[in-house]
């Protein structure tokens, strides 16, 4: 059967979810597809083959390493994110029955959930909460803190409101406690500068947030730091993560990695929208807008008006956003990161989340602008809750 090329017809559709996940470069994707047409020894074979694909996978860890600043042994590939946050919360953990963990209230459901499926294994948690503009209290970790604890897992920047945490000082704490930490740098990682042999004791990356395709990820282990492993095989990853490697995932994060776009130019970008946005739209407000954000990220409030149909005007529109909410058994439930931070669950159910990437122009922003302005107009038209200014 022949090949059809599909057509989705998106010509006049433009990309504002970079949070959930980026393109692939096409720089990237054309090293995957040679590696994978080329490259398809077993790593752990000692022929041919299997050395070229070991040389493309080494290289690839080095290339990770030499970008956040770590040494390559310290680099554990991953099928993404959510593996390598579970990879540092349950092998920390599950090497002292019993212990203490500490997080925080908005921390991603991969780090979240983990943590109470400890809970159900015997651990103790400590959940930190945050303050109106999502920050963690440096000071609110330090009493927390039990003879018992065994972990401290505080994501460097949310996922919803690009709110970036003191992670240096928590890790100092950490630190001075000696007590494991660790942080979910996804939302971090490629976008803003790291410097893994600088912080924490594990950091998490996902390829998919900075041009690579998904299933890749990595975790960050610093020396000396002992993990009891998630998945039991092989001799894989220094027996840290059993499995065959997805070399030509691997080698695709660290062409990606070594490859970056520069992100920091989009904070002008985003705050053109932020200024535009609540300069012409009423009872607008940016969550967590006054604080450090990683630059490419604002999340903002319409009152009266739900998110979810924000979303779907603005995709009618051309312009893929998100509400920044979770949908569960069909019913869709505020944020828990927005109610953390104290707004009401009608608050946090009007919230819509613009997250920018390297290619969005000052054009297609300002066309997102009016598309925004024109969906809320007609929204709060429609709203038994009309809210006028």
């Amino acid at each position: 059967m022949r090949a059809t090329k599909l057509n989705w017809n998106l010509a006049q559709h433009y990309y504002f979810d970079h949070n959930a996940t980026t393109p692939v470069a096409p720089e990237v994707l054309e090293n995957m597809r040679e590696t994978m047409a080329e490259v398809y020894g077993n790593a752990s074979s000692i022929h041919y083959y299997g050395q070229a694909a070991k040389r493309h996978l080494e290289g690839a860890r080095r290339a990770l390493a030499s970008r956040f600043q770590c040494d390559p042994r310290e680099i554990v590939f991953t099928s993404g994110g959510t593996e390598a946050d579970n990879l540092a919360i349950f092998g920390v953990a599950r090497r002292k029955p019993g212990s203490h963990i500490i997080t925080s209230c908005v921390e991603h459901p991969a780090v979240l959930n983990a943590c109470t499926q400890l809970e159900r294994e015997g651990h103790s948690l400590t959940l930190v909460p945050v303050d109106g503009a999502g920050l963690v209290s440096p000071d609110d970790i330090r009493r927390a803190l039990r003879p018992s604890t065994s972990l401290i897992t505080i994501m460097h920047a949310n996922n919803e409101t690009g709110v970036l945490q003191p992670i240096g000082q928590i890790a100092a704490i950490a630190r001075e406690a000696g007590v494991t930490c660790h942080s979910d740098g996804v939302q971090t990682a490629g976008r803003v500068p790291v410097q893994l042999n600088a912080g924490p004791d594990l950091v998490s990356v996902s390829g998919h947030k900075f041009g690579a395709p998904k299933g890749i990820g990595a975790l960050f282990i610093r020396k000396g730091i002992e993990l009891q492993p998630l998945f039991y095989g092989g001799h894989h990853e220094r027996d840290r993560r059993a499995g065959t490697e997805n070399v030509p995932g691997a080698a695709a994060l660290g062409f990606a990695a070594a490859n970056l776009s520069d992100w920091s130019g989009l904070a002008a970008f985003r705050d053109r929208l932020e200024r535009g946005i609540l300069s012409r739209i009423p009872s607008a407000q940016v969550n967590g807008g006054g604080t450090a954000r990683i630059p490419n990220t604002t999340n903002i409030r319409f009152d009266g008006i739900e998110g979810e149909a924000m979303v779907i005007a603005l995709d009618l529109r051309g312009y893929a956003v998100s509400s920044g909410s979770a949908c569960s058994s069909g019913a869709v439930e505020p944020s828990h990161v927005l109610l953390a931070m104290g707004l009401s669950p009608a608050q946090a159910r009007s919230s819509v989340r613009f997250s920018l990437g390297p290619a969005n122009t000052e054009t297609e922003v300002d066309g997102l602008l009016e598309a925004v302005s024109s969906a809320v107009a007609h929204l709060r038209r429609l709203s038994p809750e009309v809210v006028h200014g």
